[in-house]
């Protein structure tokens, strides 16, 4: 199976301008690597700069593109999960508009429905920023959310 012709948004819960992936590269039970280029019209965009706010963003659905990956591989339905903490968040520099971004999720843990994953950005071979993030998974379905 191709990844990058897969609809980000058949695997993530978010939905255009709020979309910080744009395809996935790589998954697998514990590594997902995930792409993503700054855009002029990015709502998180300040001065050029992705904004911290922006960053943590692409981190948290680029592990919630792993979770679809992961869902669509059982062929289960894509659940909506929520930041429960972030921990040693480092951000060295900024992404800038235009860059192409590489978010690499390595998965430390993954208990009962709770996940606990390192992640990585890099511009090239540059990291940009790291974060240990936990991710809180739910029973709900994001096809339940867009429903209301």
């Amino acid at each position: 199976m191709n990844l990058r012709e897969i609809p980000i948004t058949s695997l993530i819960p978010q939905r255009p301008p709020f979309v910080m992936v744009d395809y996935v590269e790589h998954c697998d039970m514990v590594d997902a690597v995930n792409k993503f280029t700054i855009q002029p019209d990015n709502i998180f965009l300040d001065g050029g700069l992705l904004s911290p706010s922006g960053i943590i963003e692409s981190i948290a659905q680029s592990c919630a593109a792993r979770m679809g990956c992961i869902n669509r591989m059982r062929n289960e339905s894509i659940k909506i999960g929520y930041i429960g903490d972030i921990r040693n968040c480092v951000i060295h520099r900024q992404p800038r508009l235009g860059e192409e971004l590489t978010i690499h999720v390595h998965i430390l843990e993954d208990v009962f429905h709770l996940t606990l994953a390192e992640v990585t950005m890099r511009a090239g071979e540059e990291v940009l920023a790291t974060a240990l993030i936990k991710i809180a998974l739910t029973d709900m379905e994001a096809s339940e959310l867009a429903n209301g």
